[in-house]
């Protein structure tokens, strides 16, 4: 499998709302980051799906170096 690419060091604080899906950008090429915009077609990578349980602010991986994807988990720090 090839590697994502890191389009930011840091997350993107995003708003959502409950029960919308969203489709994380797993591949790092998107132009409308965190969100899949159809990039990885011709990669190995899909956008991940993710339901908000409630409306607030999230932070989605912006490296894609994620354990915990799609949110950050701080792995940005390590790069």
């Amino acid at each position: 499998m090839s590697q994502a690419e890191c389009p930011q060091k840091e997350p993107y604080k995003t708003e959502v709302k409950a029960g919308k899906t969203y489709f994380w950008c797993s591949c790092g090429k998107s132009a409308r980051q965190p969100f899949c915009d159809g990039s990885h077609k011709d990669t190995d990578f899909e956008p991940m799906a993710w339901t908000a349980e409630k409306d607030g602010n999230v932070f989605f991986c912006g490296c894609k170096a994620t354990g915990k994807s799609p949110m950050c988990d701080g792995a940005h720090n390590k790069l």
